[in-house]
């Protein structure tokens, strides 16, 4: 099992998987979410957009464990841009997870996902403003952003007071974003990998089955190994419990050189 956590540039901990629920509906959403932290995860990722919040939240406060004891990532939905707009979907976010607190809030892309790739820079300006106000409250105890590349990145490092601290991207195995990677590791921005399974697309790949068996693991249990010798922080989801316990046991090294082949693949995803 993993232990140990990756610090944001305020010094922050967070566990270093993370349990998602992106694609997990709300009535599946409790017993989840019971299940990873009846297992060990205590970093859990949903968002606003998921409509699953109340859920997670009803799992998270009915199990034993304490709220300082659970890190809880929300995001901001795509399409919100605004200041008060953002204050208001925050309010939205910690009434339905019932707490008074995030522990990191995410702008959940730069632009509506129905307009990929619209100019929305004066909008996420003003989105983060609002996140920074909410941060020094102490409502939020670290700030992040979604799906955000270099060029979105650079105009809230330009135009805001605080760096973000994370940014939560699509990143497997043939999909390793190089150079926003490097982006981030010169800033001091954690990288959250994600689709670390590439939405299960990867699993049946006999190359991926091939060396899992080297190692004596599952094909998702390399993958997420994958993420993390990258230093990124992998986000497996799954509704099953088997998997949701193996997804963790990951304690195992990649060599160099396969280490090598696995950056070497093609997106399969493209």
């Amino acid at each position: 099992m993993i232990k140990g956590n990756f610090v944001f540039h305020n010094n922050v901990e967070i566990p270093k998987i993370g349990f998602g629920t992106w694609q997990i509906p709300n009535d599946e959403a409790y017993d989840s979410v019971t299940m990873a932290l009846k297992n060990g995860y205590t970093h859990i990722d949903t968002a606003l957009a998921y409509k699953n919040e109340e859920n997670v939240g009803k799992a998270i406060k009915e199990f034993d464990i304490a709220r300082e004891d659970v890190f809880i990532t929300s995001k901001l939905p795509a399409q919100t841009k605004g200041f008060d707009e953002t204050l208001a979907a925050f309010n939205e976010t910690i009434t339905n997870l019932g707490v008074d607190y995030l522990d990191l809030y995410l702008i959940h892309a730069p632009w509506p996902w129905d307009e990929k790739g619209k100019d929305c820079t004066e909008g996420n300006i003003q989105s983060w403003k609002a996140m920074e106000q909410l941060y020094n409250e102490g409502k939020i105890r670290a700030i992040g952003v979604s799906n955000f590349e270099v060029k979105d990145l650079q105009a809230i490092i330009d135009n805001c007071d605080i760096i973000p601290m994370v940014n939560q991207i699509p990143f497997y195995v043939g999909r390793d974003q190089e150079e926003l990677l490097e982006f981030c590791k010169k800033h001091n921005i954690v990288v959250e990998a994600y689709s670390p399974l590439a939405t299960g697309e990867l699993l049946d790949h006999s190359d991926i089955k091939k060396m899992a068996e080297k190692y004596d693991v599952t094909p998702a249990q390399l993958l997420i190994r994958y993420c993390l010798e990258r230093e990124t922080l992998p986000l497996p989801k799954s509704t099953h419990e088997e998997r949701i316990i193996q997804n963790k046991q990951v304690d195992f090294k990649i060599s160099d050189e396969d280490l090598k082949e696995l950056k070497g693949f093609e997106d399969i995803r493209k």
